[in-house]
């Protein structure tokens, strides 16, 4: 008897604050145009990295909202999970591209230091002081709002970062102009490519991670596992997995071995929802599949998985 039970009824975050992403991802796209124009003008590489940061982060927000316009399509039978995974596509392409920009910067960064070419502080100071307005408005924008979902606390933290690396272009500048010290452009730029590349690891093996169908990170089958079998009339469980289909969207499947007599005097319903109740209370797993079976049913199966 396989029945699938499902937590809530929709398959991804609410979409709540679409507008406010909205506004400010077109903030930041237009400070990372401005910021590449005043990189070419200026000849600084603090301003293409913090352009570079700034594009991780527009990003981001054009996948928060892509996801959310896409978690609104209803599933078909050929896409039964619907558009959910092509996050974790675009994401995976994106680090991709943000770890070569990252690289790119952390090299040139250390060949400036060695050699360091000119440097116009005033330009540099100029598009600095444009991003640094953009970010600050950005933040404003989500500062009431940073805790109504996952995304928008998570664009908060970004524009919040973003303004500090725009900050440190400004630093920089100023520090040219009255030292003449133009390392600390490339010094300026290391910092930033420093925020970028761990950023950018992380969302790497998030991405591979999901694609590969690996456990969610921080959801323990062994724990799970003991809870299952905690649960009265269960005497086994096997072919336990759990993988994430999109962001914040856990799946588990189990084949779960119970006492012969529930068959008999009509106790599976309730011990579907004692296993529901379980895995939602305890590790807010909210879709989940679930293959009741007596202990007999073993010799009919393939081996078994773990």
């Amino acid at each position: 008897m396989t029945i699938e039970h499902t937590h809530r009824h929709d398959h991804h975050h609410a979409t709540t604050g679409r507008a406010r992403l909205a506004i400010v991802l077109a903030l930041t796209s237009t400070v990372l145009a401005i910021q590449l124009i005043g990189a070419v003008t200026s000849g600084s590489l603090a301003l293409l990295a913090d352009a570079g940061h700034m594009f991780t982060d527009a990003a981001g927000l054009a996948l928060a909202l892509f996801a959310a316009v896409l978690a609104a399509r209803p599933p078909t039978p050929r896409r039964t999970w619907g558009f959910l995974r092509a996050e974790v596509l675009a994401a995976g392409a994106q680090a991709t591209v943000l770890l070569l920009v990252g690289g790119f910067v952390l090299v040139e960064g250390i060949g400036r230091l060695i050699d360091p070419p000119g440097v116009a502080p005033v330009p540099m100071a100029a598009f600095g002081g444009v991003g640094l307005v953009g970010n600050l408005i950005a933040v404003a924008v989500l500062a009431t709002a940073d805790r109504q979902s996952l995304n928008l606390r998570a664009a908060f933290l970004e524009v919040v970062n973003d303004a500090l690396g725009s900050a440190s272009v400004i630093v920089a500048a100023l520090l040219i102009s009255l030292t003449g010290w133009t390392r600390f452009d490339a010094v300026a730029s290391l910092l930033i490519a420093v925020l970028i590349v761990p950023r950018t690891l992380g969302l790497l093996r998030e991405s591979v991670g999901v694609l590969l169908e690996s456990t969610p990170p921080g959801l323990d089958l062994d724990a799970v596992r003991a809870h299952i079998l905690g649960v009265s009339h269960v005497v086994g469980v096997h072919d336990l997995h759990a993988t994430l289909v999109a962001t914040g969207l856990p799946v588990l499947t189990a084949h779960v071995i119970v006492d012969d007599g529930c068959f008999h005097d009509g106790c599976v319903p309730q011990l579907l929802d004692a296993l529901q109740t379980c895995l939602a209370g305890h590790f807010d797993v909210g879709h989940s599949t679930f293959q009741i079976e007596p202990a007999a049913h073993a010799e009919h199966e393939h081996a078994h998985h773990a």
